[in-house]
């Protein structure tokens, strides 16, 4: 093959045709990248720890989730249901469920947030308060429904577990007190899976129980839900809403012994009465007991000093008494009595007399006056006179009623004679500006269109004007 000749003029193509490409907007490329990661990724869990928080007054959430190494955008929208926002606070660390998506506005990519869940302790202490708060709008922790705890219990059913020190600590502490009550044991694991079903189980059990003995003091008088102290986890069989409903149900007073004192759960705010300790509810239950043997050694003392004082007491005032005795014979007195009842006899029958006589001449002399005034003729004269005054009224009432009647007929006549209607029955007619309302009194008030309402004597005629003649234009 023949190679073309070239010269030293042959440059080749100075101008090379333009190479195919495709030229993206940004909208067009922002939204490709949107359905592609919406496609790729579709719904996603991400943990990591909340930081830049903002809580918007739309009511939407935009913060970010990081760990040591990147960070994610996310939203969380005011309608998203399901989302317990009690967890949103920076610093939290979080489990998050949502769908991956672009916000193209910014050109960025988002975590659109769907579910949300705390890690670790964090998710107890909420988990914590959400029920906390539930059960207080129901009004289980309302003190109102909170009973007394008996001052002297008999027996008491204890719920915990038979080989935790509490067990040990709440005998040993009420043994050394006071000695006389009776304990029923109620063994439940309180620490596990199903260690919060057995607790509530075990207080329905007793309460059962104490119910089917026919004999009142065979029933138990206090239940005593107790453990000793751990962590939150630890402590959350106590915190469940099954062992709160069964304290809640309960028909026997609760007392809630669990952990130490800084120590609080649902238990605590539901039962009727709640102990440090379980050291501290052993106290509690026998102090009672306790302070009624102080008072009981107290009245001992006074009542024999009061015996003592009380002997020496009617000692001398048996010796007094013989004493008067043997003066006074009680005969003579019995006769200086006597003599003075007879002459207070005598002094009260003049009394009597003295004050008797001027009030019946007082009386006397009323009935003599009193028949001179003849008070019922004066009455009858009084009567006649207020019946002619009533019969003068009468008819002054009914001249006048006349005259007024007469006076209104008169000036509704001349009325009548003045109403425009008077004027329409005689044939004339009252045209008005039906837009205006007003009186029509001349050609030059409209113009040629204007609506115009004629009212006549019976009923009323609408019109539009074609035309109108001032008196002016219309000549002789």
């Amino acid at each position: 093959m023949a190679r073309p000749s070239k010269n030293q003029w042959d440059f080749g193509e100075l101008f090379p045709a333009t190479a195919t490409r495709q030229v993206w907007s940004v909208s067009d490329l922002t939204g490709r990248l949107k359905k592609l990661v919406e496609k790729e990724f579709g719904s996603v869990w991400v943990s990591g720890e909340i930081s830049n928080l903002r809580l918007q007054a739309s009511g939407h959430a935009y913060f970010v989730l990081k760990d040591s190494g990147a960070q994610l955008n996310c939203v969380l929208f005011r309608g998203q249901a399901g989302v317990d926002r009690a967890g949103l606070r920076d610093g939290a660390r979080v489990t998050l469920g949502g769908e991956m998506t672009v916000y193209e506005p910014r050109g960025s990519y988002q975590l659109r947030v769907t579910s949300l869940e705390l890690e670790g302790v964090g998710a107890l202490q909420a988990a914590f308060e959400k029920l906390k708060a539930r059960l207080s709008a129901e009004g289980l922790f309302e003190p109102s429904r909170k009973r007394p705890i008996p001052r002297y219990p008999g027996r008491i059913g204890v719920v915990t577990s038979p080989t935790g020190a509490a067990l040990q600590d709440v005998l040993h502490v009420a043994g050394r007190r006071f000695a006389g009550i009776e304990w029923i044991l109620a063994p439940v694991r309180v620490q596990g899976a199903t260690s919060a079903g057995e607790i509530a189980q075990a207080i329905a059990m007793l309460n059962a129980w104490s119910e089917s003995n026919a004999n009142p003091e065979s029933k138990l008088d206090v239940i005593l839900v107790t453990r000793g102290g751990g962590s939150l986890e630890d402590l959350w069989s106590f915190n469940e809403e099954v062992v709160a409903r069964a304290i809640a149900a309960s028909q026997i007073p609760v007392i809630s012994a669990v952990g130490h004192e800084i120590d609080f759960t649902i238990s605590d705010f539901v039962a009727d009465l709640r102990a440090a300790t379980p050291s501290a509810a052993a106290e509690l239950l026998t102090e009672g007991f306790v302070q009624a043997e102080g008072r009981v050694e107290a009245a001992q003392v006074r009542l024999g000093l009061r015996l003592r004082r009380r002997l020496a007491e009617s000692r001398e005032q048996e010796r007094g008494l013989t004493a008067r005795l043997a003066r006074v014979h009680p005969r003579r007195r019995l006769e200086r009595q006597g003599q003075r009842l007879d002459d207070l006899s005598g002094v009260l029958s003049r009394d009597l007399r003295s004050v008797l006589a001027p009030r019946r001449a007082a009386v006397a002399s009323l009935l003599k006056r009193l028949s001179a005034v003849r008070p019922a003729q004066a009455l009858t004269v009084r009567k006649t006179a207020v019946a002619q005054l009533a019969a003068r009224l009468r008819i002054a009432g009914r001249r006048r009623w006349m005259a007024l009647n007469d006076r209104l007929a008169t000036q509704t006549a001349a009325l009548r004679l003045l109403s425009p209607q008077q004027v329409l029955e005689r044939g004339y007619s009252i045209t008005l500006d039906e837009s205006t309302g007003k009186v029509v009194r001349s050609a030059n008030e409209v113009a040629a269109g204007t609506s115009l309402t004629t009212r006549l004597a019976s009923g009323s005629i609408r019109s539009t004007v074609t035309a109108s003649e001032s008196p002016e234009s219309a000549g002789p």
